[in-house]
């Protein structure tokens, strides 16, 4: 597999001078949960450096979410769960899952609305969904809602979203996020034997490869090495170091990939978003060593950008 050639980086999107306030990227980032209150708070800062407008939604609950997002985000708009589809309907891209949790099978059976077969729920109303309490459940069905009822939209799907999510709801064109205990994950849904098939016997680079052809879609595996591929296309990007195996660092990456996604191709927003984490990476090592965290990439990440881009 080749590796990400960096003079790709020079396809990337740069907004033209005489461009104006909304021009350079929408994106809706709807993710966090009480557990996980800080992880799309990540995704929310990096992706505020590079578009024009992020919105972002979360449970409502959350204080701390909302009392964060007016000291760091002031300029941003914090949207309710029940008002998310006009907003996913006016920006260019959405971020689902970073902080949003997963519910376990038992969980999940146990589930059940009056009239309807534990289950089998089919959820057609948006008010319903966020209404459940069990936030791992809610997860599901707003994942599902969303991802059937607005295929056509620019998706990158992570984390929560993307362990709770059924292979047949991924939308043709989405970014899928994981790392390789959720790639393992999703491979445990796959109805075709033919496909089950090569999971089991070829090398990792060919199963991304043949995931996403499969599906439509664009993957990046975060690893090491991470591997982005698409149906025509694979790549494997290198560099990086030990102080990005922090907690959150996945959640900056998504962030990053939506951003991109915004205004440029999947594959290039992916596999760009890779390089450009592992580089800032580095680019920390030469300050910090490997005693870095996701907040101090988040700050990295423009500055390693303005390097590589202009």
């Amino acid at each position: 597999m080749e590796s990400f050639n960096p003079t790709n980086l020079k396809s990337l999107y740069i907004p033209p001078k005489e461009s104006h306030k909304g021009k350079n990227g929408k994106l809706l980032i709807i993710g966090g949960s009480h557990l996980f209150h800080s992880a799309s708070l990540w995704s929310l800062k990096v992706a505020s450096r590079i578009v024009d407008l992020v919105h972002y939604s979360s449970v409502p609950e959350n204080n701390a979410i909302v009392a964060k997002l007016t000291e760091e985000f002031r300029d941003g708009i914090i949207v309710p769960r029940g008002e998310i589809e006009s907003y996913i309907e006016e920006d260019d891209c959405v971020l689902v899952g970073p902080g949003m949790v997963r519910a376990d099978n038992e969980t999940m059976k146990q589930f059940s609305l009056p009239d309807r077969q534990a289950g089998n729920v089919t959820m057609k109303n948006l008010k319903d969904i966020i209404e459940i309490e069990d936030e791992g459940v809610q997860t599901y069905y707003l994942t599902k809602y969303l991802l059937e009822k607005y295929p056509n939209k620019k998706w990158v799907i992570d984390a929560g979203a993307l362990q709770m999510m059924e292979l047949s709801w991924i939308p043709s064109g989405a970014i899928l996020t994981p790392h390789q205990s959720e790639f393992e994950r999703l491979k445990l849904k796959i109805k075709s034997e033919k496909l089950k098939m090569i999971m089991e016997n070829e090398k990792i680079d060919d199963q991304v490869k043949e995931f996403a052809k499969e599906y439509k879609c664009t993957v990046l595996l975060k690893g090491v090495e991470d591997i982005v591929c698409n149906q025509s296309n694979c790549v494997k990007v290198t560099g990086g170091n030990q102080g990005m195996t922090k907690g959150g660092t996945g959640d900056v990456l998504a962030g990053l990939v939506a951003a991109l996604y915004t205004k440029n191709d999947a594959f290039l927003a992916a596999s760009a978003a890779s390089y450009i984490n592992k580089k800032a990476g580095e680019d920390l090592s030469e300050k910090m060593g490997i005693y870095f965290n996701a907040s101090d990439l988040t700050d990295q990440i423009p500055q390693t950008m303005k390097r590589l881009l202009l």
